[in-house]
C-alpha cells in the first residue's frame, strides 16, 4: 500500500506532467502565435554581428542562425521577414509582424519593444570619402559637410546628437549610400567600426577615423507584452553566450576574429 507521502509525491507529478504541454502551448502562443517563429532581419551586405545577408540558398547572417536555432528549440519552422534596415524593423513592431529579432538597442526603441540580453558592443564612428580632408571629428563637423546614416537607426540619432554643424541625412540602405561614398556625393557615412572597416577596402582612399561617438548596444527583442517570449528568449540568449551558440554563429558568419562583447 502507498504511504500518503508517496500518493502526494505521485500527484505532483502527474500534475506537473499534465501542466507541462499547457506551458508549452502558453509559450509557443506568446512567441510564435502563427505557428512558426517569425524573425525579423535586415538584408545588407555590411556583414557584421546585426545584418544579414541574402544568398542563393536564402539568408545568412548571426540573427538568421540565431533564429534557426531558437525555432528548432521551439519546436516549430522559422520564417525571415526581410527589411532595409533597423528602423523599418522598429516600425513594424506593434504591426503583430514579427515575432523575435537581434537589433541596436536605445532608448526609443525601448518603448516599442522590450529587450534581453546584449551580445554585441560596436563601436561607431564615421567613414569619409576619398580625397577629403577631414582626418578628426573637428574636421568632418563644419557647415556644409554632408554625412549620411541608415534611417531611423540607433547610429543615425547618435550622430545627428554628436554634430553640431555637419547635416545628418538619413537614407533607407547601406547600398545606397556606399554608392554615394564612393562617388563622393557625400563627405562622410556613420556606422560601426568593424563595418566601416570592410568599406574602406572596397573603396581605395577613403578613412576610418580614429574616434569614437557611440557605443551602439545589439540585443534580442521581442514586441511589447510579450513577457513569456522575453523571459524565454532572455535564457536562449544566454545559454547561447555560454554554450557556443553564439560563438558558432559568429564564426559561420565571417566573425572568426571578432570577440564577443557584452554589456
Amino acid at each position: 500500500m502507498p504511504t500518503l507521502v508517496q500518493s502526494a509525491l505521485a500527484g505532483l507529478v502527474l500534475a506537473a506532467l499534465v501542466a507541462m504541454p499547457a506551458l508549452a502551448d502558453g509559450l509557443k502562443d506568446d512567441i510564435a502565435p502563427t505557428g512558426k517563429l517569425r524573425v525579423a532581419i535586415a538584408i545588407s551586405p555590411a556583414g557584421g554581428a546585426f545584418w544579414s545577408t541574402k544568398t542563393e540558398a536564402g539568408y545568412a547572417g548571426v540573427p538568421v542562425d540565431l533564429g534557426k536555432e531558437m525555432a528548432a528549440q521551439l519546436g516549430v519552422p522559422v520564417e525571415y521577414v526581410v527589411h532595409q534596415n533597423s528602423g523599418q524593423i522598429t516600425e513594424a513592431a506593434g504591426k503583430g509582424t514579427w515575432d523575435v529579432t537581434w537589433l541596436p538597442k536605445d532608448p526609443e526603441r525601448e518603448t516599442r519593444m522590450m529587450f534581453g540580453p546584449i551580445y554585441e558592443v560596436a563601436d561607431a564612428t564615421y567613414i569619409v570619402k576619398p580625397g577629403s580632408n577631414v582626418t578628426n571629428f573637428a574636421t568632418l563637423d563644419q557647415a556644409g559637410i554632408k554625412v549620411a546614416a541608415v534611417n531611423a537607426t540607433t547610429t543615425m540619432r547618435g550622430a545627428i546628437a554628436h554634430l553640431k554643424n555637419a547635416k545628418v541625412t538619413g537614407y533607407q540602405t547601406y547600398d545606397e549610400i556606399f554608392g554615394l561614398l564612393k562617388a563622393g556625393e557625400i563627405d562622410a557615412f556613420a556606422l560601426s567600426r568593424d563595418q566601416l572597416n570592410k568599406m574602406a577596402q572596397k573603396i581605395p582612399g577613403t578613412r576610418v577615423l580614429d574616434e569614437t561617438f557611440k557605443k551602439t548596444l545589439t540585443a534580442v527583442a521581442v514586441p511589447l507584452g510579450h513577457s513569456q517570449a522575453l523571459t524565454f528568449v532572455t535564457k536562449f540568449m544566454t545559454d547561447a553566450t555560454t554554450n557556443g551558440t553564439l560563438r558558432k554563429a559568429y564564426d559561420n558568419n565571417g566573425l572568426k576574429d571578432t570577440p564577443i562583447r557584452t554589456e
